[in-house]
């Protein structure tokens, strides 16, 4: 399950950036730049929110451009500001009759279900969601993010001054608990001794409450925690504020989420939708089908944005630290060997 963040996207729609009234808009535009021959496949991806600035879904977006140039066809894209027009994008999608319709986001799982039932030969790909039924036309791609965030927990014990660092996370769920849990795991395996605790959001809007968010923060920088992982969707940036004026230093997730407060932001847990989008399709492609798959370091789905190309520029903490990062390399090394077992709190 992601944690995206929401502010640019609803910045976006107040901007008047997002023409949707309809199944319609104007990325649909990308088939015509991008139509392949006639004969070629054609796949259509439905977001949940604007792309705009959003990295998460414009990789995403690259994943599906990807496939269509790998198998010269066409790509579609339906950009949704609202419940509304995720359900009218998604039945202008069906209607289109493409190869693979590919949805990312919880939000599709109740649309994708009612939609899979009444078009058995039509095939769809959900990206970090599944339906709570098994349809033999919906493929799912879900995500280890567990993996990725217990070595952002080793770069937090191997900088962390005070020996304590800590976690603000939206609900306290085992779903939720992967962005919380490992991170502890991951600071004791390099740093034994580490004092570990997490804050929780909740409320009515755990998604999208900055200021709670900011005030679990500093109840654990008021008791010395100096790293904190921000796993708070919307309400990270309550928590970089709450770290910045600390001196403290905090960690994000999904993308790279460093610009936003740079100088405290250490490192990301990023999901690379791109990859789960592009191998979902060649997978669904082969007839394998109505299965769900799950992208972690070992597949590329996961990875930190201090492991990625483009660290130097990323305005990442992390990239003045090239010593910390050659063991975190050798962490990941183990986890895809299987040498390392992440444990999962969402398994238990």
């Amino acid at each position: 399950m992601t944690l995206r963040t929401r502010s640019l996207q609803l910045a976006a729609v107040a901007a008047g950036t997002v023409l949707l009234t309809t199944g319609c808009n104007a990325a649909a535009k990308d088939s015509a730049d991008d139509a392949g021959t006639s004969g070629g496949k054609s796949f259509t991806l439905v977001t949940p929110d604007p792309v705009g600035q959003n990295e998460f879904l414009k990789l995403a977006v690259t994943g599906l451009k990807s496939a269509a140039k790998a198998h010269d066809g066409s790509q579609k894209v339906y950009q949704s500001s609202d419940t509304a027009s995720q359900q009218q994008n998604v039945q202008a999608a069906v209607d289109a009759k493409p190869d693979v319709i590919v949805l990312v986001g919880f939000e599709f799982a109740d649309i994708v279900a009612q939609q899979a039932e009444k078009n058995p030969k039509q095939q769809f790909l959900m990206v970090d969601a599944c339906t709570t039924k098994t349809y033999k036309n919906v493929s799912c791609a879900v995500f280890r993010e567990h993996e990725g965030v217990y070595l952002a927990g080793a770069e937090a014990g191997l900088l962390s001054k005070s020996g304590k660092v800590g976690a603000v996370d939206v609900l306290d769920t085992p779903q939720f608990r992967r962005f919380s849990d490992p991170f502890a795991a991951g600071a004791k395996q390099v740093a034994p001794k580490t004092s570990t605790s997490t804050r929780f959001v909740g409320g009515q809007s755990p998604f999208d409450d900055s200021a709670r968010a900011k005030e679990q923060a500093n109840s654990l920088l008021s008791k010395g925690y100096d790293h904190l992982m921000a796993a708070a969707a919307a309400g990270n940036y309550g928590v970089f504020e709450a770290a910045k004026a600390k001196g403290a230093y905090a960690y994000g997730v999904d993308v790279n989420q460093c610009p936003s407060a740079p100088g405290t932001v250490v490192d990301n847990v990023i999901k690379r939708t791109d990859v789960a989008v592009e191998k979902g399709i060649e997978q669904v492609l082969d007839g394998k089908t109505g299965s769900t798959v799950s992208y972690g370091l070992k597949e590329g789905g996961i990875s930190l944005t201090g492991l990625e190309d483009g660290v130097d520029t990323s305005k990442c903490v992390i990239a003045q630290h090239k010593d910390v990062l050659k063991k975190i390399e050798a962490l990941r090394d183990q986890i895809v060997s299987g040498e390392l077992k992440v444990d999962d709190p969402a398994a238990k």
